[in-house]
């Protein structure tokens, strides 16, 4: 007889083994409706596509969302918006220099997100939100606008320890945001975005939107002490 049975009552064994499975369902469930949102879309996943997929039945989904649009707001919540204490907290601690900041933020961004599979929430809600404006409302709240707030506090320490010429905060944003967008979408656009013949690096693209951001395209005035440099090499 194993240690098992002699040391744990069948009964003790199955009821340990679903509370163990009990604990795990949310989880398993936020991955699945992750998984079919990206590959299907909202309108057309059904619930009980996304209880098949976990594993467990529909009624157990609704034990723990009350509706699919609950259920994609857990999703958002537990792949992207969740993190922005944490994200805010790293840059309220960081010591280098507001370009350093940038870079970091955006290489973390896509390190964190845009290489995983929560890339796809991007192309997601670009495709529906139109169709439920109170998906919209909510991804407005809980992502896009602590989003832009994280990136104008990089802007503006910038500005204020004379890193960054003065601009336009707002749109300096959208300067931020538009390459990571660009990035994530033709993760998911089947070629769409990128020629077949380019092999997009992710990590050199980001560096190369880094360095175009902070330096620019055009050639530095030699009486900078920079000569023909166009700023720090990409890594």
């Amino acid at each position: 007889m194993s240690p098992s049975k002699l040391f744990c009552p069948p009964s003790l064994g199955i009821a340990a083994k679903r509370e163990r499975r009990k604990e795990a369902r949310p989880g398993e469930l936020l991955d699945a409706a992750l998984d079919l949102f990206v590959e299907k879309g909202f309108a057309a996943t059904r619930a009980e596509e996304v209880a098949a997929r976990a594993g467990v039945s529909k009624g157990t989904l609704f034990l723990y969302f009350q509706s699919k649009e609950e259920l994609l707001k857990a999703v958002v919540r537990e792949n992207i918006s969740g993190r922005f204490k944490e994200w805010n907290e790293e840059l309220e601690s960081f010591e280098g220099t507001s370009a350093e900041m940038l870079a970091y933020c955006m290489h973390s961004w896509w390190d964190r997100v845009g290489a995983t599979k929560a890339s796809g929430i991007t192309k997601l809600m670009m495709s529906e939100a139109k169709n439920f404006p109170d998906i919209a409302a909510f991804y407005q709240q809980e992502v896009i606008q602590p989003g832009q707030s994280l990136i104008r506090r990089i802007l503006q320490r910038g500005m204020e320890r004379g890193e960054f010429r003065d601009m336009d905060l707002d749109y300096g944003v959208y300067t931020v945001i538009a390459p990571m967008i660009f990035l994530m979408l033709s993760k998911h656009s089947m070629g769409v975005c990128v020629r077949d013949d380019i092999d997009m690096d992710p990590k050199k693209y980001v560096a190369m939107q880094v360095n175009t951001l902070l330096y620019g395209m055009s050639v530095v005035p030699a009486d900078s002490g920079r000569g023909r440099s166009q700023g720090p090499e990409q890594t």
